[in-house]
């Protein structure tokens, strides 16, 4: 993507390289969002039908060294088999696609995903850049190969961390190529990237990323495309203002990693720090609750759900869950595999509450014994759902604070669908985001916005360390009238005794 990625003094470019190799500049080159299934239970998302997105044809190379912005930092691989087209298809059957592949080789679509924000759907910054498709280094004649058979692997630093076949893609080569020729012509030297498998993941500059394809041919040879090699460094150029610049963001790290968007996310200090946590955990939540409404604050009661742990006092830190309505085809990409109920659960840290949106449907399970036991592992505060619980004797031994709409022996997918989390959520007719704090007592559930807590909990203390004072006037036989609320003569007497206890 570096200027200064092309030779000089005659010398053909890494992209004409790659086209000496294909034979031709090819006039188009697709790239498929999910292929594998392993990827697809990975993603949590099985797609319906194919998904593609264009690179350029500048974009290709045969390996080497990329070159990308100054300020980038977050540099993907995706080992792949590379599909090259022989004859023109236009509209032809899965039966006759194959016969218009001319060749299978190696490629990594690669791609640098902290340009991705703006343009995430065309993928022309993070992955369209030049040199961002490596292919080869040798082509593999498609005749001779068994289209279902092909396998893929990918080495990062020697070390083995992808590998497939294409027995398990999610929609077969003859299908892709078919399916792409439905509305586009297809001409030969047309480059097809048919997805990547499970465990695609970022590389440093300095670090080697490797991918070969190997096959048995029909007649028993054993045929290997060698090992295509790549490394990235980062240039001198510097994007103009009006381009869009590096957004290096926890989001874009996890979509490229893998790995859960926690695990990039900054170490700040918590709001709901231990001091914080203590004193909330004294404050009843009919105080909290008076508080709140003087703030103007009426409408933060998770309300209708009952608790496992009736006397446990319940403070920690929203994450969010949302299911929507079962239907059967979004169950079917959604509901299985990695999906977004799973994530979640797995991404808990110490002292976080789960808070799921069921629509107030009781009739099956949101959760159960073993997402409880999970979040008891990673010491999660509790688990608060307007939907069913199920094993809700065994959940309730767990021991995990559950505030529930009543128990349902029914799975998920009678009703729900897992769709996303950490996103703003509606649970028992509370409006619920992540990072809300929760509170729980024997009267239910409190949402409180993090921002007001401190203030919130000094006021609350401040209120109940009177309401004391009161209760014990009335104890020793002194009549509300005037006492509760105190007029100024009661206030005085109270404000001079606190002074005293303080001296």
């Amino acid at each position: 993507m570096d200027a200064s990625s092309q030779p000089s003094s005659g010398a053909p470019t890494a992209a004409q390289a790659a086209w000496q190799l294909l034979g031709s500049r090819p006039s188009k080159v697709f790239a498929m969002h999910i292929g594998y299934r392993a990827r697809a239970a990975q993603k949590g998302r099985t797609p319906e039908a194919p998904g593609y997105f264009l690179k350029p044809a500048t974009s290709l190379s045969t390996g080497g060294e990329v070159i990308v912005p100054a300020g980038t930092e977050i540099f993907g691989f995706e080992g792949e088999i590379a599909i090259v087209i022989g004859s023109h298809a236009r509209a032809v059957s899965e039966a006759d696609a194959w016969g218009h592949v001319a060749a299978v080789t190696a490629s990594n679509d690669l791609g640098v995903f902290d340009l991705r924000w703006v343009d995430k759907g065309s993928n022309i910054r993070s992955k369209g850049g030049d040199g961002m498709t490596p292919i080869g280094p040798a082509l593999l004649p498609a005749d001779r190969l068994d289209p279902a058979s092909i396998e893929v692997r990918t080495w990062l630093d020697g070390e083995l961390v992808q590998a497939d076949s294409t027995s398990t893609l999610i929609f077969s080569l003859a299908q892709i190529v078919s399916d792409l020729s439905q509305l586009v012509t297809l001409e030969p030297g047309d480059v097809i990237l048919t997805g990547t498998p499970a465990d695609a993941s970022t590389f440093s500059p300095g670090q080697t990323v490797e991918v070969e394809v190997t096959a048995t041919a029909l007649d028993g040879e054993q045929l290997s495309t060698g090992r295509l090699s790549t490394t990235v460094r980062v240039g001198d150029q510097v994007l103009p203002p009006y381009s869009a610049q590096p957004k290096p963001t926890a989001e874009q790290w996890a979509d490229a990693s893998g790995r859960p968007v926690s695990d990039f996310q900054e170490a700040a200090a918590p709001v709901l720090d231990d001091d914080l946590r203590e004193q909330l955990s004294r404050v009843a939540l009919a105080t909290l609750s008076s508080a709140l409404r003087k703030r103007g604050l009426n409408n933060v009661s998770i309300d209708g759900l009952r608790s496992t742990q009736p006397g446990k006092r319940l403070v920690g830190t929203a994450r969010t869950l949302r299911y929507v309505p079962n239907r059967e085809d979004l169950f079917k990409s959604h509901g299985g595999g990695y999906n977004a109920q799973k994530r979640l659960f797995d991404s808990l840290q110490p002292g976080e509450v789960v808070v799921i949106e069921a629509r107030g449907d009781n009739r099956s399970g949101t959760l159960g014994d073993i997402l409880a036991l999970r979040a008891r592992h990673l010491g999660a505060a509790g688990l608060v759902t307007d939907g069913g619980v199920r094993d809700l004797d065994v959940v309730t031994e767990i021991g995990v604070p559950t505030y529930h709409g009543g128990g349902h022996p029914a799975v998920l997918g009678r009703l729900h669908v897992p769709w996303a989390f950490d996103e703003t959520v509606a649970c028992g007719g509370a409006t619920v985001q992540p990072g809300d704090i929760i509170v729980g007592d024997g009267d239910g559930l409190l949402v409180i916005p993090p921002g007001l807590a401190r203030e919130l909990v000094e006021e609350c203390l401040a209120t109940e360390a009177e309401e004391e004072w009161i209760a014990a006037q009335v104890d020793a036989g002194h009549p509300v009238d005037g006492l509760f609320p105190m007029n100024a003569e009661w206030r005085a007497k109270y404000e001079a005794e606190t002074a005293l206890e303080r001296a």
